[in-house]
């Protein structure tokens, strides 16, 4: 027969009961609050997947509409387009790190042409300023801009009457002037006040609601890893056999660098090497129109081409549907989305020799 157990012994048990109790209420407790920190994290990790999304680059619907660098979202000041004369150097421009959307586009011999569009900036001096050739004016309007040229060819004359294109002739409009100290035809140049007080003489509305072309992400676009990213670093591209252009990216501000015939571009006043945050290359079609060699551009159709920004490029397609209709750009068909900041597009030939590492 088992012997009874004492006393001290029967209340031994209930103590060992109540260790238990407390042992699995800190352990419940403990995975309580597991359990909620997880939860938390798990909401984090949405949130930031969330912000993310909103600069994918091939997502243009998701980008939030907030304050940007590169103009007044808040303002309805109309754009101003200006031809630029590329002519004549790597150091004789001036003002145009102040436009925040600039093409360049080949013109007759070889050489190219370029148009700084401004908005809600008041640069003092803008030139030289050139004339016009009618395929910028596709360009120009997509923008709803004011055309500011010094003369015209036949073909930019006739297309600026025929699509009623509001535009600045310095051969008949005031608004510009010469610096006699630097040769003709180079030596024109003119500022936004100015265009803007002569637009107003001429009745053309200075406000716009229209404007928009690029999506701009508030924040620096950052590419997904894919298969077709590029390392872009050095940027490359041939115009002719005597024109080629190339960027250098700057890693500590986050921009491009931009050389003519591998000399730095920079300012006349300022001396500040010209810089971009964003480039577009777009491959066009171009053919010769006369015997002066003036081109002509197939601006309406679609083509291939690069988005590049912050190091790194994607291949994208371009699409435009009429003359006045605006350029699309994208990426695996969604609309690309661009870093806040200045861009440049390069309008390169098709057989452009181009090279991105």
């Amino acid at each position: 027969m088992r012997k009874p157990k004492s006393l001290g012994e029967v209340r031994i048990k209930p103590n060992r009961n109540k260790k238990k109790i407390i042992i699995i209420s800190v352990i419940s407790v403990a995975l309580f609050l597991i359990l909620i920190g997880l939860f938390y994290f798990l909401l984090s990790m949405n949130d930031n997947k969330s912000k993310k999304e909103k600069i994918k680059i091939d997502d243009a619907s998701t980008v939030e509409k907030k304050d940007l660098t590169v103009y007044d979202v808040n303002s309805n000041k109309r754009p101003i387009a200006v031809m630029i004369d590329n002519n004549v150097g790597n150091n004789a421009h001036v003002g145009l790190q102040d436009a925040y959307l600039t093409y360049e586009i080949i013109v007759e011999g070889g050489l190219t042409r370029i148009m700084a569009i401004f908005k809600d900036v008041n640069t003092g001096v803008i030139g030289p300023v050139r004339s016009s050739r009618h395929y910028f004016l596709d360009y120009a309007i997509e923008s709803d801009a004011i055309y500011s040229h010094y003369g015209w060819s036949t073909f930019a004359q006739n297309d600026i009457k025929a699509l009623g294109v509001n535009n600045i002739n310095g051969l008949y409009d005031n608004g510009y002037y010469r610096n006699r100290n630097i040769a003709a035809p180079h030596n024109v140049f003119t500022s936004i006040e100015d265009l803007y007080n002569v637009a107003g003489s001429k009745g053309y509305s200075t406000t716009s609601d229209n404007y928009s072309l690029l999506n701009y992400s508030p924040d620096d676009v950052n590419f997904d890893a894919t298969s077709d990213l590029l390392t872009a670093n050095t940027i490359s591209m041939t115009y002719s056999y005597s024109e080629v252009r190339s960027y250098t990216y700057d890693s500590t501000n986050r921009y491009y660098l931009r050389y003519m015939n591998n000399s730095p571009h920079t300012d006349r006043d300022s001396g500040e090497g010209y810089h971009y945050k964003n480039i577009i290359i777009m491959k066009v079609n171009n053919s010769t129109l006369d015997s002066y060699g003036r081109q002509d551009l197939d601006t309406v159709g679609n083509g291939e081409g690069y988005y590049i920004t912050n190091g790194y490029a994607i291949p994208i397609t371009w699409s435009k549907d009429s003359r006045s209709g605006k350029t699309r750009y994208y990426y695996n068909d969604k609309e690309i989305v661009v870093s806040d900041g200045n861009t440049m597009i390069q309008v390169v030939p098709v057989n452009s020799s181009i090279t991105i590492s």
